[in-house]
Parts: C-alpha cells; structure tokens; sequence
C-alpha cells in the first residue's frame, strides 16, 4: 500500500496480494520474525514486525526521513498557494479617503458608468464618491476653462489673500510705525501661525517650517480650502504635498494618473516659482511664514512654457 503524505507515522502496514507469499521477516538485527502483517519503515525502506516497527525500536539509521520528505512537500504547496491580496497585487477603491483593496473574494470592486473609475461597494453610489466632480477615467478633464484661466484665476485670489494677511499681520503689531513687511511684522506674524498650526506631532521643534496653505477649489467660483500647518524642514517637496493635501481634503491623484492635467504642484508665492518634487522644503527658498499653493493642472503650462 502507497503511503500519503498525511501520513502521521513513520511505518506502514504492508498488505500482500500474493496467498502463497504472506508474511515479511523482520529485518532487525538479531529478530528475523516471521510477520504475517509486516510494518514497512518509510526512512529506510526495510520491513520489520510488530515490535520493531517504530525508527527507535530498530535503530534506524535514516531517522526522520519520512517527515522532511512530508515537510517538503508541505512547503511547495504552501508556495503554490493563492497570494494574500495587498496593496500591490490588489485593485483600490478609487474614493480618495478609502483604502478598500477590492476585486478579490471579500470585496468585489463596482465600476461606476458615468466616471469609469471602481469602488467598493460602500462608494459604489455616484453620491457616495462625488463622481459629478471627477473626470472620467480616459477622458479629458472635464472643465470649462483652460488650465491657464484657472491659473491666473488661483494667482488673482493669491494676491487677494496676501494683502488680506498683510492687513492683519500689521494690526498685531503695537507699535505703529513698523511696517507691515518689515523683520518684526514677519516674525509677529510666524508666532501667531506656531499657535494654531497643525502637522505630524513627531516632527522635532527644531525642525519644522511653518507654512499658510491654499488648496485648490474645485471649481473656480468655490473658495479654495486653506490653513497653517507646520512641516519637517528635511521633508522632500512631493512629501509635503501629500500630506497638505490630505489636511485640506484635496483629491491627491498625483500617484493614480500619468497626465499632467489632473496633478497637484506647490506652487511658491513669494518666490513665483514652482518647486520640484525631489527638492527638501527647507532647502533655503522657503522660509516660515510663506505661503504655498497647491495648483491642479499646473504642469501643462510648464510643459508648453
């Protein structure tokens, strides 16, 4: 009989066909026992009765074959088993607050016909995930103006708000003579946005860079998403913009899409630069109490500039 290898033991009953042949002789030394119902050790492949049928009763010298050759073959099953499903051989709910893996057994991806994109069953509902503001997945971007109109229209309300900032930064300052641009106008102004400004708690003091954010609004007549945050200076650029779109609740697609129509770039108001990806935001440029914006779009200009 053929052992499996389920087999929990390391002997074998052996069963003969033969009527005229029954029977084995142990083959331990100094036995030789005729056995009608011989045991067959399946470390060393020799027959053996009753009594010395176990590896530790006739000594054997291949003692423990039978489990590494069952522990194998364990192995290359588990190998060959179906992967786990993760973040890097899985599909993600398109919703940009969810981190759903679907398309697998648990959670069956839902693609929405009027953006294309796929949803776990909790967004799959056009109101659950707000596809009337997304572009559909292999379109255009789906606004009425060009992506220099919003540009220009986003520096217009950038240079509203700095003047707005400059009002009230000099109504902080006691003394009136002090202007509003002036060192101590500047410093006045970082100290009010170290109160109220949030940021990762791990963040040593000595590091940070305090910043005034401005998202991007969805459409041109909505008011941008803003704030004070507090940033790592040795933070890379694309660092930041993840992270200070996530406290604004901007859509980040920046990792999803390959075209520049739909990606966010910081754009640097006192410099007027934008600033590079792999660049540190405290590389001397950008200094505490700047303003950053966050433009969608933006890298169409530059492509074309």
């Amino acid at each position: 009989m053929s052992t499996s290898n389920r087999n929990p033991e390391s002997f074998t009953q052996m069963a003969d066909s033969d009527l005229e042949s029954i029977g084995r002789h142990c083959q331990f030394e100094y036995c030789g026992q005729l056995d009608f119902l011989p045991f067959r050790c399946e470390s060393c492949r020799s027959t053996y009765c009753l009594d010395h049928r176990s590896e530790t009763a006739h000594k054997c010298p291949n003692a423990g074959e039978w489990a590494r050759r069952r522990n194998g073959n364990t192995q290359q099953e588990n190998r060959t088993a179906p992967q786990k499903p993760n973040i890097y051989n899985s599909d993600q709910c398109y919703h940009v607050a969810c981190k759903t893996l679907i398309n697998t057994l648990k959670d069956p991806g839902v693609r929405c016909p009027n953006c294309n994109h796929q949803y776990c069953l909790k967004h799959r509902l056009r109101e659950e995930h707000d596809c009337a503001k997304l572009t559909p997945l292999g379109a255009r971007q789906g606004s009425s103006a060009s992506p220099n109109e919003t540009i220009k229209s986003m520096f217009a309300k950038v240079r509203g708000w700095g003047k707005q900032q400059q009002t009230a930064t000099a109504n902080l300052i006691p003394k009136p003579k002090v202007k509003p641009n002036s060192p101590a106008a500047r410093i006045a102004s970082v100290n009010t946005m170290k109160r109220s400004a949030k940021g990762e708690t791990n963040v040593p003091a000595d590091r940070r860079i305090y910043l005034h954010v401005v998202g991007t609004a969805d459409t041109q007549a909505a008011e941008p998403p803003a704030g004070d945050f507090f940033f790592d200076s040795r933070w890379k650029v694309g660092r930041v913009l993840d992270d200070a779109a996530r406290r604004l609740a901007v859509e980040n697609l920046n990792n999803r899409v390959g075209g520049e129509e739909a990606r966010l770039r910081i754009f640097h108001v006192e410099s007027g630069d934008f600033l590079e990806f792999s660049d540190a935001i405290g590389g001397g440029k950008i200094k505490s109490g700047d303003t950053i914006v966050l433009l969608r779009g933006a890298g169409v200009v530059l492509e074309k500039s």
